[in-house]
């Protein structure tokens, strides 16, 4: 089973994979660049202390 091109959905280049090509890759760099993909990122103010939970809370 072939893999799909993330940009394109056509099928997968071995040569620029998982891109069906180079202008695919690209774009999804370009992307990465702009700002429009972004990896969710969790503040430090948001994670829970573990000193907070007691051991008899589940």
């Amino acid at each position: 089973m072939k893999s799909l091109c993330p940009v394109c959905d056509k099928a997968s280049d071995p040569k620029t994979a998982p891109f069906c090509s180079t202008r695919c890759a690209d774009l999804d760099l370009g992307r990465w660049f702009t700002g429009r993909y972004a990896v969710p990122v969790m503040e430090e103010d948001d994670i829970p202390d573990p000193e907070d939970f007691s051991p008899d809370e589940g």
